[in-house]
C-alpha cells in the first residue's frame, strides 16, 4: 500500500492497537510520531520501532486536550515537514452499569475517546487543507451498536462513526479522505488483563472464535492510509470476526 515517504501521526501508539498501526505504517515506508499520555510508554515504542528500521519521533501528551494535540502536529512538521495521516486511536473504557456510572466515569471516556479525535483532526486538518492532500483514520467499535454496561464507551464510539462522516463530507473537497474502523475483542494489553474465564466468555461470542491480533487492525489502517484508497470516504469497517453480526 502507499504510504511511503508520508508522514503519519497515531494517538494511543504506546501500545496495543495503536503501536500495531504505527508499527505497520513505518514498516510500510511512512515517518511516523507516536503519541501516548504516558512518557515512558511512548518513548519505549518509539525505541522499538527506531530499531526496526522505522523513522519515528513520538511526543508524550493528552490529547483530549487542545494543547495535546496540537503538539502532535507541531512535532510532525518540525521533524519531517509534513503531516499526512492522522490516525485517531486514542481511547480508554471505564465500564459500568448506568445507574452505577460517575460523571467522572462518563467525562474520562466521553473527552478521550471523541473529544481528542475533534481536537487531533481540527489540529491536523489546517495543513492537509493547504495541501489538497490527508488520510483520517479513527479508531470506532464494534461496541457503537450498544452493550451493556457500556454507555459511554458506545456512545463515546457512535460520536466517532457520526464524526468521521461528517469529516468525509467536509474535507472531501480537498482530497482529504476520513473513515473509521470498528473492532471487536482485540489481543492487547486491556483483555489480557481479564481474568480467564471472563476472556473465555468473550471469546465465545465471536463467530469465528479467536479475537484479533493489533496487526490485523493495522491492515485496516493501512488501507485507509494509502494513496490508493482516495476513492473511500466517510465509511465504517468492522474488524471484528463476525461480532458486529449478531447480539452483543
Amino acid at each position: 500500500m502507499g504510504v511511503g515517504g508520508r508522514v503519519a501521526v497515531v494517538t494511543g501508539s504506546g501500545q496495543g492497537i495503536g503501536l500495531g498501526i504505527a508499527r505497520r505504517l513505518a514498516a510500510d515506508g511512512a515517518k511516523v510520531v507516536l503519541n501516548d499520555v504516558d512518557e515512558a510508554r511512548a518513548k519505549t515504542a518509539a525505541s522499538e520501532l527506531s530499531a526496526e528500521g522505522g523513522q519515528v519521533a513520538y511526543v508524550a501528551s493528552d490529547v483530549s486536550t487542545a494543547d495535546g494535540a496540537a503538539a502532535l502536529v507541531d512535532q510532525a512538521l518540525s521533524e519531517f515537514g509534513s503531516l499526512d495521516i492522522l490516525v485517531n486511536n486514542a481511547g480508554v473504557a471505564r465500564d459500568k452499569w448506568l445507574v452505577k456510572m460517575s460523571e467522572e466515569d462518563w467525562d474520562l471516556v466521553m473527552n478521550v475517546n471523541l473529544r481528542s479525535q475533534f481536537l487531533c483532526t481540527k489540529a491536523a486538518v489546517a495543513h492537509m487543507m493547504e495541501k489538497k492532500y490527508g488520510r483520517i483514520v479513527n479508531i470506532a467499535s464494534r461496541a457503537w451498536l450498544g452493550g451493556p454496561g457500556q454507555a459511554n464507551y458506545s456512545a463515546s464510539k457512535g460520536g466517532v462513526v457520526s464524526f468521521t462522516r461528517t469529516c468525509a463530507l467536509e474535507f472531501a473537497k480537498y482530497q482529504i479522505t476520513a473513515n473509521a474502523i470498528a473492532p471487536a475483542l482485540v489481543d492487547t494489553p486491556l483483555f489480557r488483563g481479564l481474568g480467564a474465564e471472563v476472556q473465555e466468555r468473550l471469546i465465545s461470542t465471536i463467530p469465528v472464535g479467536r479475537i484479533g491480533g493489533p496487526e490485523e487492525i493495522a491492515s485496516a489502517a493501512a488501507f485507509f492510509a494509502a494513496d490508493e484508497s482516495w476513492y473511500v470516504t466517510g465509511q465504517l469497517l468492522y474488524v471484528c470476526g463476525g461480532r458486529s453480526l449478531g447480539a452483543s
